[in-house]
């Protein structure tokens, strides 16, 4: 003899790692009455770093969705609350809940492992995926029994996505009539497909099924006789106190100087032509050059301990640029630049802008850069005075290039001509090394052959 109880199952927002404290729901991927399966994702949230998607490690039915799209939450929180079904077979004895999806969740989120953020699409092979049970299986129970809690028919259809449900509302189809054809029973948007045509007339045109709109977020609106009041969230606050954090702890200055840059225009064009095809942009080559340069001048690879009162001065260059987003400025890191070849930075570059446009980026290739480089010249600007990204020592600035006259070997002709700046941490050095980092970085520039040297 079997018998069903009903418990309720409280998801909290997970630990995201990397010191991420809070973050905002963008989209829910669920709503109430829905059916969900263990580690299928219901809520998307942006963090200070990244857009997450996060997974439930429950299954059953969602009962409570704890806060709107555009609501922040911190860690620990109640995000979304399931009810589980759990299969009692009398007279065996209880299952064991130490080996199950669930209880492994648990140990993962108390141990910090972060095993719940998955969904990057990062390339890399994700965390090992927790067991999925099947429809009807018995799963162990977590958490106290809800007396109140609405009895799940054992017949009723297993839907498990919102757009399935709309899509048999709006063309009023029972979904209990349909045949599912995906796993474990679950109704599929083809199912609700078939049942669409089958009750359409003939002679009728196809009708244009609804496609998922976004969730709305709340828009600003202005006080009455006053100002916009904008909240500081995700990206644009971690901006904002990271740069003021820079400017309170480290005494910048910054030099500059001007450029021609045409020889490092032919290396590029000769780098693409030895091999069609290939792309190697700007800014590998001045990542390849600062690289170079850091090797020559390592006190520009640095950070200061303000609490220690020491200068922490690293072996690896960690190599970050600003990159511009629809979410804000973010600076991704190549890990380990000095280790990569041109073509590798290249690779490795484009990469990681594909990732930051898409909010893709996972935490840990937002923080542990040693020095960043920033080319504001895609802006459309000369020059500029950056803001060092605490807590490194220097940032170096590109503008864009331009035709200007310049004097070669005398004679005055038209170049391309670019403006380099480097803000730099004064407690880490004085102008002197500033000043031939600066001086070694234009001189590759204007003839990348020196950078052989170092090959």
């Amino acid at each position: 003899m079997t018998t069903a109880t009903l418990h309720e199952q409280l998801f909290k927002l997970p630990d995201l790692g990397e010191g991420l404290t809070d973050a905002e729901i963008v989209e829910w991927k669920v709503a109430v009455g829905d059916t969900v399966t263990i580690d299928q994702i219901v809520v998307e949230v942006e963090t200070a770093k990244a857009t997450v998607e996060v997974p439930v490690p429950y299954a059953g039915t969602v009962l409570r969705l704890h806060a709107e799209a555009g609501t922040a939450l911190g860690v620990g929180e109640p995000l979304i609350t399931v009810a589980a079904g759990t299969a009692v077979r009398e007279p065996a004895a209880p299952a064991d809940v130490s080996g199950t999806a669930a209880e492994r969740y648990r140990e993962e989120e108390q141990a910090g492992s972060g095993n719940v953020l998955i969904g990057y699409g990062t390339g890399h092979e994700p965390a090992p995926r927790r067991r999925r049970r099947r429809a009807g299986a018995a799963m162990a129970t977590v958490g106290p029994v809800a007396e109140t809690a609405p009895a799940i028919e054992p017949h009723a259809p297993r839907v498990i996505s919102p757009l399935v449900r709309r899509m048999a509302r709006d063309h009023g189809i029972d979904l209990t009539a349909l045949a599912p054809s995906g796993p474990a029973g679950v109704v599929l948007r083809r199912d609700v497909e078939r049942a669409v045509a089958q009750h359409a007339p003939a002679t009728t045109e196809p009708v244009p099924l609804p496609r998922p709109e976004p969730t709305p977020v709340s828009r600003p609106e202005p006080a009455s006789g006053g100002p916009v009041r904008i909240p500081l969230r995700g990206v644009r606050k971690a901006v904002a106190d990271k740069l003021s954090r820079s400017r309170t702890e480290i005494p910048d200055a910054t030099t500059w100087v001007d450029v021609d840059a045409t020889g490092l225009l032919q290396a590029k064009k000769a780098l693409e032509a030895a091999e069609p095809g290939r792309r190697v942009g700007l800014l590998a080559l001045f990542a390849r050059i600062c690289v170079a340069g850091l090797r020559r001048y390592p006190e520009l690879n640095s950070a200061v301990d303000t609490e220690r009162r020491e200068i922490l001065r690293y072996d690896e260059v960690h190599l970050g640029f600003a990159a511009q987003t629809e979410r804000g400025l973010v600076v991704p890191v190549v890990r380990d630049a000095h280790r990569l070849t041109t073509v590798q930075l290249a690779a490795e570059l484009a990469r990681l802008t594909e990732l930051a446009r898409t909010g893709s980026l996972p935490p840990d290739r937002l923080t542990g850069g040693t020095f960043t480089l920033n080319n504001y010249g895609v802006f459309g600007v000369d020059g500029s005075t950056p803001i060092i990204n605490h807590p490194e020592a220097a940032l170096l600035g590109v503008g864009r290039i331009v035709d200007k006259p310049w004097v070669v070997d005398g004679a005055l002709t038209v170049r391309k001509v670019t403006q380099l700046s480097l803000s730099f941490d004064h407690r880490v050095c004085d102008g002197g090394v500033a000043g031939g980092f600066l001086r070694f970085v234009a001189d590759c520039v204007e003839r990348p052959a020196i950078l052989l040297a170092d090959v």
